[in-house]
């Protein structure tokens, strides 16, 4: 039987890593400066702090600064927006990212339109999803995630401009941008949603998937042609009594099945996350580069 090629998302993600340490390091050295990223969180959600330390983490080991901003999840959003503008003002600040999802009683699309376009590493400013949505204009900053999912299949030389690509899921977050990425990439593409009749026969025709539905092994094996590029952006936990944490991690697509099947398959855990935070530090770097040679 043979098996997919599976898309190590985590040495990739350390590849680029190590791409961008070498980047801060000679900046650090022609500028005298470093990139630096503030991490704005509210509240205490388990599951968004250890992002944030994620983020954190890595941040140190290419050199970039980090800036912890740790807000208490009653704060009013006037006082979340005027951190924000600070931010915004703080020339040692080339990155700015706010944790998702914000408490309830503050608008996230408030909040992050007041982000300044200029430090929106995560990408999802109006103006930079605008721009991304346009032929001929470029984003200054496309979202971590969709571009993470790009540079796993670039990086694995898999063709994208003339293929079917279909996105499954249509989040902000993932499924749109992505699907514009992939689009700007001169690809074919296709969303499948919850309204979508027939999503089988749709994914049965693709090339290159990009599941990100939020549904555990929603995507059968059956649901695939042979040979196709398959990215699975899906975390979702499933209870399993012998793990010590009681659940684990679980993609949108069946990876037991996929792997029969497809040409290429992301893990889960391993395949998109890694490379998530690795476009977050790229995009930081790269915010920094255009302060610093203006």
């Amino acid at each position: 039987m043979p098996m997919a090629t599976i898309i190590d998302g985590k040495a990739i993600a350390q590849t680029i890593r190590k791409e961008i340490a070498d980047e801060v390091r000679s900046l650090s050295q022609n500028y005298n400066k470093v990139p630096g990223l503030a991490v704005v969180i509210v509240g205490t959600r388990k599951d968004s702090q250890s992002y944030v330390s994620m983020k954190r983490k890595a941040c140190a080991e290419v050199g970039i600064r980090s800036v912890d901003i740790d807000l208490p999840e009653q704060i009013s959003e006037e006082e979340v927006i005027a951190k924000v503008h600070e931010l915004n003002e703080n020339p040692d600040v080339h990155g700015i990212l706010v944790q998702l999802p914000l408490p309830k009683h503050i608008s996230e699309e408030k909040v992050l339109s007041e982000i300044s376009i200029e430090k929106d590493v995560d990408g999802f400013h109006p103006l930079n999803i605008g721009k991304l949505a346009m032929k001929g204009r470029e984003p200054l900053f496309q979202p971590c995630t969709p571009k993470g999912c790009l540079e796993l299949l670039i990086r694995s030389g898999i063709s994208i401009k003339g293929k079917n690509a279909v996105v499954v899921g249509r989040s902000n977050i993932v499924g749109l941008p992505v699907s514009l990425l992939l689009l700007k990439a001169d690809a074919t593409v296709t969303i499948v949603h919850s309204h979508t009749s027939n999503p089988e026969s749709i994914i049965r025709e693709a090339d290159i998937i990009i599941a990100a539905a939020g549904q555990p092994k929603m995507i059968k094996g059956g649901w695939l042609k042979s040979g196709a590029a398959v990215i699975d952006v899906g975390t979702n936990a499933v209870d399993d009594p012998t793990r010590k944490s009681g659940y684990r991690l679980v993609g949108d697509v069946d990876f037991e099945e996929a792997n029969k099947v497809a040409g290429w398959l992301t893990p889960v855990p391993g395949g998109v996350g890694p490379m998530t935070v690795a476009m977050l530090l790229k995009n930081t770097l790269d915010g920094a580069k255009r302060k610093f040679t203006q």
